[in-house]
C-alpha cells in the first residue's frame, strides 16, 4: 500500500502543495516550523479520527485565510487504487469521499491502513492509561476496520448512561437499552484488542528485528471482563449504585490498560530507560506493519515524525533496513537530509521550507552533503 499523489489546499501552512511519489520511503527534511509535520498530519487524516495531532477540524485551516481546507490522495493497494478526498468548508462538518462517493469517516479504514510513531508518544509508558488505550485502538483499527464503529457506538451509549448516572436516575427502564448496546460493542472492542495484540506479539516473535521484543498484555480495571453479553449486561446493572456514587461507569473496556514488558530483561516498560522505551515502541510499530503485510499481502503506510534525531547511527540504520525489508512506504521527517543517508537512492527526498507563513516543498536528488 502506498500513496502515489497527495494534494493539500489551505491546510495549515500549506496553501497549495502537491507531491507525487512512488512506493518507496519518502524523506521530508527542513528547518523546524517549515511544515514537515503538517504534511504527514494530512496523511494521517486519510484514516478515521483526528489524525496525529488530534486537532479540531477548524484548527487545520490555513490562517489568516480561514476558508476551509481540502486533502486529496490516490492510494494504491496491491493492484487496485482509490481516490480519497476529505475537506472542510467552514459552514459544514468535515466531508469524506472515496472515489467521489460521500462516506462515513470510519469507512476510510477499509481502503487505507496507516501506522505512526511521533515524539509525543515517547512518554506512552509513563503517562495515563487513556493514551495507551488510544494507541492500542489505533493498532487494532489497522487490523479490524469496523473497530472504529464499535468504539464510537460504545462511547456514545456510555455517555448517555453517564448522564443518567449523574442525574441519579434509578429507573431500570432508562438503562436497559444503553447497557445492552455497551455490552454488545464492548465485547467486540475487547476481542478485537486481544486479537490485535496476539498478531503483533506473533510478528515480534517471528522476526529477526534488532529492536527489543515488548511482551504485550491487556489488563482490566476491577477484575476480568466477562466474554458473555448477558453477563456483561448483568454486571453493568449490578454496578449501577457504585456508578451513581461515582457519577460515571466504572467497569468496561474503557477502563482497560495495555501493559508491556521488555522481554529480554524481564522488566516493565515503565521501568525501562528512555532509549529502551523508544526502541520498544519502534518494535511494536514495525511488528504491526509486518503482521498487516502477512494478512493483506502488503504493508501499511508508516509515518515517522522526527524519528532519526532520537536514534544513534546503528539503531537508525537498523530501522531503515527493516523499512526496506518490509517494502513499506514510510514518510519520515527530519531537519537534515543526511539523517536519511542510509536509504541512499531507495528513497525520495523533499526539502520543505517556509516563507511568510507558507510552506513550499521541492524534490531534490540524493547526495550526502
Amino acid at each position: 500500500m502506498h500513496i502515489s499523489q497527495l494534494t493539500l489546499s489551505h491546510f495549515r501552512s500549506h496553501k497549495y502543495t502537491q507531491v507525487q511519489v512512488e512506493s518507496g520511503p519518502v524523506a521530508l527534511f527542513g528547518s523546524n516550523g517549515a511544515g514537515k509535520t503538517n504534511l504527514i498530519e494530512a496523511i494521517s487524516l486519510l484514516s478515521p479520527g483526528k489524525g496525529i495531532r488530534k486537532a479540531n477540524t477548524a484548527d487545520l485551516s490555513k490562517s489568516p485565510d480561514n476558508i476551509g481546507w481540502k486533502l486529496n490522495a490516490e492510494v494504491v493497494s496491491g493492484i487496485s487504487s482509490n481516490l480519497i478526498d476529505t475537506f472542510w468548508e467552514t459552514t459544514s462538518s468535515r466531508i469524506v469521499k472515496i472515489n467521489d462517493k460521500v462516506v462515513k469517516q470510519n469507512d476510510l479504514a477499509k481502503v487505507f491502513r496507516v501506522v505512526w510513531l511521533l515524539p509525543s508518544m515517547d512518554r506512552l509508558w509513563l503517562e495515563g492509561a487513556d493514551g495507551r488505550r488510544k494507541f492500542l485502538d489505533r493498532l487494532t483499527l489497522s487490523f479490524f476496520p469496523k473497530h472504529a464503529d464499535c468504539v464510537l457506538n460504545y462511547e456514545k451509549a456510555m455517555r448517555e448512561r453517564n448522564r443518567l448516572l449523574k442525574e441519579k436516575m434509578t429507573d431500570d427502564v432508562w438503562y436497559k437499552a444503553l447497557e445492552r448496546q455497551m455490552a454488545q460493542n464492548g465485547l467486540l472492542i475487547q476481542s478485537n484488542r486481544i486479537a490485535a495484540l496476539k498478531k503483533i506479539s506473533s510478528a515480534q516473535e517471528n522476526s529477526t528485528t534488532t529492536f527489543p521484543i515488548a511482551e504485550l498484555s491487556l489488563s482490566k480495571a476491577n477484575g476480568d471482563l466477562t466474554t458473555d453479553e448477558d453477563e456483561f449486561v448483568q454486571a453493568l446493572s449490578e454496578n449501577r449504585q457504585l456508578d451513581i456514587m461515582a457519577g460515571r461507569t466504572l467497569i468496561g473496556p474503557h477502563r482497560s490498560d495495555m501493559e508491556a514488558t521488555y522481554k529480554e530483561k524481564g522488566i516493565s516498560a515503565k521501568d525501562s530507560s528512555t532509549g529502551e522505551q523508544k526502541a520498544m515502541l519502534i518494535s511494536i510499530v514495525l511488528a504491526n506493519a509486518r503482521a498487516l503485510k502477512l494478512e493483506l499481502g502488503y504493508p501499511p503506510v508508516i509515518l515517522l515524525d522526527e524519528i532519526s534525531a532520537h536514534l544513534d547511527i546503528d539503531r537508525r540504520g537498523a530501522l531503515y533496513e527493516e523499512i526496506n525489508a518490509l517494502g513499506a512506504q514510510a514518510w519520515m521527517t527530519g531537519t537534515d537530509k543526511n539523517l536519511f543517508a542510509e536509504f541512499g537512492c531507495k528513497a525520495k527526498y523533499f526539502h520543505v521550507s517556509e516563507s511568510s507563513g507558507i510552506s513550499d516543498i521541492k524534490e531534490v536528488d540524493f547526495s550526502v552533503d
